[in-house]
């Protein structure tokens, strides 16, 4: 099933802080685990992804750092204490928002 952008370009920036909360990976690996692990409903693309990892770095949730690996010099990419922090938190908004609609399109009536 296709997702639509606006359901995914809100929450891109949590769902790289989850996996990068993991451990350390490159862009490409990045794009590969989020398709794998979500079954494609995330297929983020090379364009989408770098600006967000830049926009990360810059607000000092990230930090990059070149490692080499098979014989290529790879852009890596890690969590900071400020990083997790911000995850926590987006975590806890999206548990107040998905519970806030499940119960709206779950049939559960309200009695004001």
């Amino acid at each position: 099933m296709t997702v639509s952008r606006n359901l995914v370009s809100g929450n891109t920036s949590m769902l790289l802080l989850k996996l990068l909360s993991e451990k350390d990976m490159y862009g490409y690996e990045m794009i590969s685990t989020l398709s794998k692990r979500s079954n494609n409903v995330f297929e983020l693309k090379v364009g989408t992804l770098y600006p967000l990892l830049h926009s990360l770095v810059q607000g000092g949730y990230l930090k990059g750092y070149d490692k080499e690996a098979n014989g290529k010099l790879r852009k890596y990419y890690q969590i900071t204490p400020s990083g997790r922090k911000y995850l926590d938190k987006m975590i806890e908004e999206w548990n107040t928002y998905a519970e806030a609609v499940g119960t709206m399109i779950g049939g559960v009536n309200y009695e004001g």
